[in-house]
């Protein structure tokens, strides 16, 4: 079907204490693919985020006494109902973020499996000393309510690992989207409604102003935010000068994949394409430069181009696209801009470096080669179908480049000898680092980043021990 033809979406709505809340005010939501409004989504009020702050504290009180087997089994039921519901989520998702339809079900279904992977997991106390003298316990209190502001690159994926990790360790959540994407985690609010205790999972739309009192509000213990440093940064200070709240941020990346000399040109290139291009370059830890040996630069850029050029770009509703459109008119100025830049500084695109000549916010899959550190493009995080090409002699004038950076999420390292790469990548200042892999997370494994690309760990048993207090407990001997 194409997406021309589907009708104008209803109106959204907010959950509050497991029912419908109308919305007083609202905004347009923009389909990408036509860069024209389909649907409109509520604009909370202060008003409606105190009453789903009330209710999410009411909800937390019952929740915390629930025993970790029972929480565990009504989350399951939760996953299931996700999943019994992945057509409808998807091409609502593919309609606001305009990802292929098939990624679109693919993030649902991750979606459904970080709450299965989540709950695996049980914060029991630890005895930390037990003499004669009596015995010391550590235990994990929940914080109370979380809030979770999550960006529109993954919308349904990402506000559900934040507010999976703040239920089983016993809190409740009020999840904000992007004003962006807001509908399909709306209508996971609805989903949640139907196999969650009433107020355990409210979900309310708005823009930043709506960010901005979630980070202030003395009601809130925590807040959970996925998105870019500059946006995490007023979080951080917001929260801080409120009630001191704790947070947990993953923020932005520009990820090096080093690629050596003995590396396996023909075998690594869809590797590192996908892993740059992937969701169109939208995603934190996609590779966002290339340090390749001088020794191998042409012929990866020629495998890269062939990729590019054969790489299917459209509508994503459209039979076989592999690529959507950037997500937002913001975003797509600004990677516009980036590549713009990177040409006049002596960039030159080996493949890509435009808008294709069609509605929605499209920019062919680009290649660029020819810069260097002091170009935008190589420095900042481009979070779009961009791909710079540098080059480097030896491996330790690479590592240093690298690592010469604010940002620290994701690296990897791309070589004939794996043990050799491994070394290498021991070497590199980033929160996770591949070998001759990149991409790809697990609820099982913790994820985030050094330096300014966040604040703590989410995922695994580290990231669910962030969503809760640790208590330390002096007891008499047994």
């Amino acid at each position: 079907m194409c997406l021309q033809s589907l009708p104008m979406e209803a109106a959204a709505t907010h959950t509050i204490d497991g029912k419908p809340v109308d919305g007083t005010q609202f905004f347009d939501v923009i389909n990408p693919a036509t860069a024209s409004p389909f649907a409109q989504a509520p604009d909370a009020s202060r008003e409606q985020l105190d009453q789903a702050v009330e209710a999410a504290r009411k909800a937390f009180e019952s929740w915390r006494a629930v025993p970790h087997e029972r929480r565990r089994e009504i989350l399951l039921g939760f996953a299931t109902a996700i999943r019994s519901e992945t057509e409808n989520l998807a091409r609502l998702l593919t309609r606001e973020q305009g990802k292929p339809l098939a990624a679109a079900v693919r993030e649902v279904q991750a979606t459904a499996a970080r709450i299965e992977g989540l709950v695996s997991f049980e914060l029991t106390p630890e005895t930390l000393r037990s003499d004669a003298s009596g015995r010391v316990v550590l235990d994990y209190q929940p914080l109370g309510v979380v809030g979770a502001i999550a960006p529109w690159n993954s919308p349904l994926v990402l506000a559900t690992q934040i507010a999976a990790q703040a239920l089983v360790a016993g809190n409740s959540v009020i999840v904000k989207p992007s004003p962006f994407t807001p509908l399909a985690t709306l209508r996971l609010g609805q989903i949640a409604a139907r196999t969650l205790p009433p107020g355990l999972f409210n979900t309310v739309s708005g823009g930043n102003e709506l960010g901005r009192w979630m980070t202030e509000h003395p009601g809130i213990e925590k807040i959970g935010f996925v998105g870019s440093v500059a946006t995490g940064k007023r979080v951080l200070a917001s929260a801080a000068a409120s009630n001191l709240k704790r947070v947990s941020l993953e923020l932005g990346g520009n990820d090096a994949a080093i690629v050596l000399a003995d590396a396996d040109i023909e075998a690594i290139a869809p590797q590192l394409f996908w892993g740059a291009f992937v969701n169109s370059g939208q995603r934190c830890m996609a590779v966002k430069r290339v340090l390749v040996h001088e020794s191998v630069i042409d012929r990866l850029g020629a495998a890269l181009v062939r990729l590019a050029n054969q790489a299917k770009v459209g509508d994503g509703f459209e039979p076989g696209v592999e690529l959507g459109p950037v997500q937002n008119r913001p975003q797509f100025e600004r990677v516009l801009g980036l590549i713009k830049d990177a040409l006049a500084r002596g960039g030159y695109a080996l493949a890509g470096g435009e808008a294709l000549d069609r509605p929605g916010y499209f920019i062919a899959p680009t290649v660029i080669s020819g810069v260097a550190e002091g170009v935008r493009l190589v420095d900042e995080e481009q979070f779009g179908p961009v791909l710079p090409l540098l080059t480097f002699t030896e491996v330790e004038e690479a590592v240093t480049r690298a690592n010469a950076t604010r940002f620290g999420l994701g690296a990897s390292v791309w070589g004939g000898d794996p043990e050799r790469a491994a070394e290498i990548a021991r070497r590199l200042e980033a929160g996770t680092v591949w070998v001759n892999s990149h991409g790809g997370s697990a609820p099982q494994i913790p994820f985030g980043g050094f330096k300014e690309s966040g604040v703590g760990r989410g995922l695994g048993l580290i990231g669910l021990k962030s969503y809760a207090e640790p208590r330390v407990l002096h007891l008499p001997p047994r």
